[in-house]
């Protein structure tokens, strides 16, 4: 049998739209008042990813962040960290020479980010090198062309690759949900990822027109759940594009109790948003307008 319908066969088909669509309504609209509290929010503000993806990037946007994250523990010392730093390919090596707060992980991004439209040999020298100068996590796009040309035992393939590429790095799959747009298809591109070997599933890049979704969440929570109850691997899910407001994160840190419980709930599991979230939940939780990063 080919492995995606072999996929399909031990993990089911998952739910549809629509109802996926009116749980996660549900869900949602069950939140506690009280969960918006402060303990929650410095909570999700542990999960960041600390972001900067932007095409005028440089060294001293290296320095800039860095500083930042280095200086963060001593100017607010009730926070937590944030889990991690993702950056462009350039800036990991100077990144990684100059951090040192405690805890906090060096992710960049490769394989042809954003689009992952390059030759599979670039991709894995590319990957090669993000671990060779320092990467501790490395975020990949799917092929979404080809997974949505059908082409999925391609997709599945070239993420194995990739997966021996970053040994010794967490490799963390971004699934462009926005572009997949259907729950089948979405729970199909998770569940291949995750076969491929990836360690956290994320719904997108932020540079499409849709990015995440409550809705998407919810179908890769329950494809990681079931991935888990089979084969007993614990594979981390990233809600990440356009995650920017402390109510949006709330939502989603709410999803995943929810769905995954209590264990997801930590740095290893749960990965959310950028650097805005970053500074609105400061704002939340000091109650005073607060743009640190």
């Amino acid at each position: 049998m080919e492995p995606i319908n072999e996929y399909r066969e031990k993990y089911g088909a998952g739910d549809n739209d629509l109802y996926t669509a009116t749980e996660t309504r549900e869900i949602l609209s069950a939140i506690p008042a009280d969960f918006h509290s402060p303990e929650t929010l410095k909570r999700i503000f542990s999960l960041i990813d600390l972001t900067t993806l932007n095409p005028e990037d440089n060294i001293a946007t290296a320095h800039r962040f860095t500083n930042l994250l280095n200086a963060f523990p001593g100017l607010y010392p009730t926070m937590p960290s944030v889990a991690a730093v993702c950056v462009y390919p350039l800036l990991v090596e100077e990144i990684r020479h100059g951090l040192t707060a405690p805890g906090v992980k060096l992710a960049a991004v490769g394989a042809g980010f954003p689009s992952s439209q390059t030759f599979i040999a670039v991709k894995l020298a590319e990957c090669g090198m993000l671990v060779s100068k320092g990467a501790d996590e490395v975020d990949v796009v799917i092929s979404v062309g080809r997974f949505l040309a059908g082409e999925y035992l391609e997709v599945l393939n070239e993420l194995i690759l990739i997966r021996e590429a970053t040994a010794g790095a967490k490799l963390k799959v971004i699934l462009e949900t926005g572009l997949l747009k259907s729950a089948a298809n979405i729970r199909l591109a998770s569940l291949i990822a995750m076969e491929a070997g990836a360690d956290f599933i994320k719904t997108s890049t932020g540079k499409t027109a849709v990015s995440a979704t409550p809705e998407a969440v919810n179908i890769m929570a329950k494809a990681v759940r079931d991935f888990y109850a089979l084969t007993g691997k614990a594979v981390g899910i990233k809600a990440a594009g356009g995650i920017s407001e402390t109510l949006d994160a709330v939502n989603y840190f709410y999803l995943i109790s929810r769905l995954l419980g209590e264990e997801w709930l930590c740095p290893d599991r749960f990965r959310i948003g950028a650097s805005r979230l970053a500074n609105n939940l400061l704002t939340s939780v000091m109650d005073e307008d607060i743009r640190y990063f």
